[in-house]
């Protein structure tokens, strides 16, 4: 029997130090980070992986990822 697999959406964003940070909106406190993208989805799989094993059957189906949005607002400076 063919295992189901699991999809889930990951943000990556540059911090200020130039590392590329990976999170699962749908993981509550499940991110990384690397040197590049590349390794930040790798640690994320891991991550990922290591999140699952500890809440196993706890996890509740993942949000749909809809769409990112930009707002402006005037500065307050």
């Amino acid at each position: 029997m063919r295992r189901k697999s699991l999809e889930f959406d990951v943000i990556i964003e540059q911090d200020e130090n130039k590392s590329y940070v990976a999170r699962v909106p749908a993981l509550p406190g499940c991110h990384t980070e690397g040197d590049t993208q590349e390794e930040a989805m790798a640690n994320i799989r891991e991550a990922i992986g290591i999140y699952l094993e500890h809440v196993g059957s706890q996890i509740q189906h993942p949000m749909k990822f809809v769409s990112v949005k930009k707002v402006s607002l005037p500065s307050a400076v």
